[in-house]
């Protein structure tokens, strides 16, 4: 190796700010011209051997880029350029190769092996340093980018994790709020009148809005961050938009406002995620009906067509033409302005006039309808005129009718989940069971405890309670309950290591656990089930629903 400790150049590079750089050539001469013409500019340090070079490029801080001759006394530039590649010390390293092999496949294999440049002696030194100075400026690009990306990844983890974090501080309150609710109008405490009743309801009905906010945030959020999954399944197009439309009746009701729907005689099935077209449609008729004004007009259509192809489309461009279903909602609202249109779909946005400042709302349920949709591979259009109205198409593309059964317009079936309306679920029958095992439930939070025990005690269970995961195993050990009810978020044990504890006994391994949990990201309902939990239920649970659970549980039991 040529160290030249005595160059001053040398002696001041070790201290200097300027970027580092790896000469590793084993001819002296070679040496000493590319050392004296790149000194000034680069803190440069030498090696005559692979070994060295090795040694050289470990040492911090690292080379910013490493010039490699490849006919070396010990090993040769390919092995070392391999070997700081499989290093993660020094794999970001830019590497090129300066040597007199000029043969094509010397140059390629330099290549594969991981090197930014190959450079053939004799060279000429100022393409040599123009060649070292866009390599470290593209090298320093890159760590400014692989900065950002990290940070960026920081951040998206820190909002992922408050928005995880907001969603269970939320819920866990909203729980006790709409299951007293609950409780008071299934007449759990004692009888009740009918301002009672009408008050109930209201407290109900607002308990779900306020659900139904944090419920479009975190969906929000989800599409952001690729979190959500499509459950594609042949679903009827009639079905799907007769329950939609029911879900905003009472809303249109109030205000006078006539819903009309218009549906061919035949209508296909298709392959979407119901639950999410339908969320779409649900967010579209709301608006409608929102920025309706009282005796106004609401209309929901649907119809398969097939897109026109422009004159001068090449024939074999047909599959730009294959039937596609289109959804359109109609009203005849107070419209929107040309502006407010190109700010339509940004989140956290109303568009701003005097109506729309009246409305409540976060801004969300255009972005998540236009989401979803783009999701199916669809989009979202909308047409609108002041004082007028506004139209806006759902279209689902690439529609094969060939393929699924074409069946008449049915009739709707009713829609089996929580109520939009606040309405009450039919009550469930009382169940006297005293004599049966207990139900053991784990929940740390008062309100919440009072709330479930309360129901459950007046359908005519009995229930041991734990407020840890402690003493929910020790509880489970001494008293055999036959249904475990399982907070997750919990002092001490959580619920997720109390389910795991229970799974490992020999009398845990078959009896039903029910996660019942505010925390409602995607993972952590995979998390849950992992662990071994029959069934997943997020916070806020409507009681009935959790009966009905219970039902099913005992019945499956052996």
């Amino acid at each position: 190796m040529v160290a030249h400790p005595q160059s001053p150049a040398l002696a001041t590079a070790t201290t200097s700010p300027k970027p580092k750089i790896l000469i590793v050539d084993d001819n002296p001469n070679n040496l000493q011209v590319l050392m004296h013409s790149l000194c000034r500019d680069y803190a440069v340090i030498a090696a005559t051997t692979g070994e060295k070079a090795l040694a050289l490029a470990q040492r911090q801080p690292v080379p910013e880029l490493i010039i490699l001759d490849i006919i070396l006394p010990d090993l040769d530039g390919y092995t070392v350029c391999n070997s700081l590649k499989e290093n993660p010390l020094t794999q970001m390293i830019p590497v090129i190769f300066v040597t007199a092999l000029g043969e094509e496949g010397d140059e390629a294999r330099g290549f594969a092996l991981g090197a930014v440049d190959y450079i053939v002696k004799p060279y000429s030194l100022p393409i040599v340093q123009a060649r070292i100075q866009s390599h470290l400026a593209l090298q320093r690009l890159n760590q400014e980018l692989n900065i950002k990306n990290r940070d960026l990844m920081r951040a998206t983890r820190l909002k992922d994790e408050f928005l995880a974090k907001m969603s269970h501080e939320l819920r866990t309150p909203l729980n006790a709020i709409l299951g007293m609710a609950e409780a008071l109008q299934e007449q759990t405490f004692g009888t009740i009148n009918s301002r009672q009743a009408k008050a109930l309801q209201t407290i109900e009905r607002s308990g779900f809005h306020l659900l139904d906010l944090i419920n479009d945030i975190l969906d929000v959020a989800k599409i952001e961050s690729g979190q959500i999954t499509l459950e594609r399944l042949p679903t009827s197009v009639s079905s799907l938009c007769k329950s939609s439309l029911l879900f905003v009746k009472q809303q249109a009701q109030k205000k006078s406002i006539q819903l009309t729907l218009h549906l061919p005689s035949y209508l296909p099935d298709i392959l979407v995620d119901e639950r999410r077209i339908r969320q779409v449609l649900i967010n579209l008729l709301s608006n409608a009906v929102k920025f309706t004004p009282e005796f106004g007009q609401v209309s929901l259509a649907a119809r398969v067509f097939r897109p026109e192809s422009p004159p001068d489309r090449s024939p074999t461009a047909d599959s730009d033409r294959l039937p596609r279903l289109e959804i359109s909602i109609a009203d005849t609202g107070i419209g929107i302005t040309p502006e407010n249109l190109q700010r339509l779909f940004q989140p956290f946005v109303q568009v701003d006039n005097s109506l729309s400042r009246h409305n409540t709302g976060t801004g969300l349920g255009l972005v998540l309808a236009k989401q979803i949709t783009e999701l199916h591979g669809g989009e979202v259009l909308v047409t609108s005129e002041v004082g007028i109205g506004s139209c806006f198409r759902v279209i689902l593309p690439t529609l094969e009718t060939s393929g699924v059964t074409l069946v008449p317009a049915a009739s709707v079936q009713p829609y089996l989940g929580a109520p939009l309306d606040g309405s009450t679920l039919v009550p469930l029958p009382t169940i006297v069971s005293e004599v049966n095992p207990p139900i053991l439930l784990a929940e740390d939070n008062e309100a919440n405890i009072l709330t479930t025990v309360s129901f459950l005690e007046a359908k005519g269970y009995r229930l041991l309670v734990a407020r840890n995961g402690q003493d929910a195993v020790a509880l489970f050990q001494a008293q055999s309950p036959a249904i475990v009810i399982m907070d997750i978020q919990m002092p001490g044990m959580d619920g997720l290591e109390a389910i795991q504890r229970i799974r490992s006994l020999p009398e845990g391994r078959e009896v039903p656990i029910i996660a019942v949990t505010a925390l409602a990201m995607a993972r952590d309902r995979d998390r849950g089930l992992e662990v071994g939990a029959t069934a997943y239920l997020s916070k806020p649970v409507r009681l009935t629903q959790l009966v009905a659970l219970i039902q099913d549980l005992s019945v499956s039991q052996p």
